[in-house]
């Protein structure tokens, strides 16, 4: 097995075109277990620890530009004023071991319907920024994922950045597991609220081939919103519209049964959390308001 360490990041790009079948390493929380347990054999390793423009955030007309190699640590430590959604999901993941490690762009990478970072850059509307030696494109992330652990790559491509734009509303996460820490999600689940937009984000994860967002339930959302004026005259939601809102959620899902739980479970686990994400963040939205207007 070759290693390759290069240590800029057109040298990054220069060693993916010249050696495609190589996979990159950056925090290595998936790729060494999957070595370890001989799940995975690669012909070569690119180890992009070293390249520092992966490892650097910043603003780019007027959204945040994450480095791929950036670790959750500092997600949480210096983007969670921005990012809350991103930041909340972050903190479920793994130790603090792993937190140091592991980073959004792996999680991108390795594409697996339950990363804990997938339903929050969905419903936050995020971009995947994606490079080679021919240039760099931005991608939807609601267009990344192709299927169960497949994502839009072509082999001589690096995940680079990520972009988000920063919260102008509350945001939420929530995720159910076997335990409270340290473990693979059964399901999750994340909201945004776009009071700018008038528009309701959200993002399922551990519940379908691929993370997804739930457009019925973000649809209906907006326009109960929009219809009673809550937006600019935000009062208490009717019980009604957060037990829809969690019913059409968990109709956006096609969940399997497996070791981690049945797709029944999943299913309701996911109208449950839609529930309480909504509940949670809407009274963040009343309680801004009544402080903008004291």
């Amino acid at each position: 097995m070759d290693f390759l360490r290069p240590l800029t990041l057109a040298d990054a790009l220069a060693a993916k075109a010249e050696h495609p079948d190589a996979v990159p390493l950056a925090g290595g929380t998936d790729v060494l277990v999957e070595l370890n347990f001989d799940h995975r054999r690669p012909a070569a390793l690119l180890d992009l620890t070293r390249v520092p423009d992966l490892h650097e955030h910043s603003r780019v007309d007027g959204r945040v530009r994450i480095g791929a190699g950036v670790p959750y640590t500092r997600i949480i430590a210096e983007l969670g004023a921005d990012l809350p959604g991103l930041a909340m999901a972050a903190r479920t993941v793994g130790s603090p071991q792993i937190r140091n490690r592991g980073s959004v762009g792996g999680n991108l990478g390795a594409a697996s319907p339950a990363g804990d970072s997938h339903p929050a850059l969905l419903a936050a509307d995020a971009e995947v920024e994606i490079a080679s030696v021919h240039g760099a494109r931005l991608v939807p992330v609601k267009d990344f994922y192709l299927g169960v652990k497949r994502n839009v790559l072509a082999e001589d491509e690096l995940i680079t950045a990520v972009h988000l734009a920063p919260a102008t509303g509350p945001q939420q996460f929530s995720k159910i597991g076997s335990r409270n820490a340290m473990v693979i999600a059964v399901c999750a689940f994340g909201l945004a609220l776009h009071p700018e937009r008038e528009r309701v984000g959200t993002g399922i994860g551990s519940a379908a081939p691929t993370p997804r967002r739930a457009a019925e339930a973000e649809e209906f959302l907006a326009g109960e919103l929009t219809d009673r004026n809550l937006w600019h005259a935000p009062r208490a939601l009717e019980d009604s519209v957060k037990r829809r809102f969690g019913e059409l959620v968990a109709r956006a899902a096609s969940p399997i049964d497996d070791v981690r739980g049945s797709a029944a479970y999943r299913k309701h686990a996911l109208a449950v959390m839609a529930r309480r994400t909504l509940g949670w963040a809407w009274q963040d939205y009343l309680e801004g308001s009544r402080r903008a207007c004291a």
